[in-house]
C-alpha cells in the first residue's frame, strides 16, 4: 500500500495530517527490481474542477477516482523505550486507479 500526504489544512489544533491510500491494479516494478520503499514513484495530481486523481509514472498516465473510507484508520509510530504510540496521520481517503495506464506521447511542433 502506498500512502500519500494530502495538502495540509492547519486547523490550529495540532491534529495529525490527513493521508490517502493509493490503490492500483497490477504491480509496480523497477528495472533493477529494487524495493520501492521511500523511493520516488511518480507525480500525483488532481484536476481543479472535479478533483479527479491523476498519476504520472514515467511515460504513462493513470486516471483514478477518490473514495472516502467508511472508517478512517490511523498510522501510528511506537515511541522508543516506551509502551506508547503516537498518531502520525489519519488515512481518510483511497485514490483508486483501476484502469490500464495510457502512454504519454510527446509531439514536436515541427511534426504539426
Amino acid at each position: 500500500m502506498i500512502l500519500v500526504k494530502l495538502i495540509e489544512d492547519d486547523d490550529g489544533l495540532g491534529s495529525p495530517p490527513e493521508w490517502a491510500a493509493v490503490e492500483m491494479q497490477g504491480e509496480l516494478e523497477t528495472r533493477r527490481h529494487t524495493p520501492l520503499e521511500r523511493q520516488y514513484v511518480g507525480d500525483l495530481f488532481a484536476t481543479i474542477h472535479d478533483g479527479v486523481p491523476i498519476l504520472i509514472i514515467g511515460h504513462h498516465i493513470l486516471y483514478g477516482k477518490a473514495q472516502t473510507f467508511e472508517k478512517p484508520f490511523a498510522v501510528m509510530k511506537k515511541k522508543p523505550d516506551a509502551d506508547e504510540y503516537v498518531v502520525e496521520a489519519i488515512v481518510t481517503k483511497k485514490l483508486l486507479f483501476k484502469n490500464r495506464p495510457k502512454p504519454i506521447i510527446a509531439c514536436n511542433s515541427d511534426d504539426l
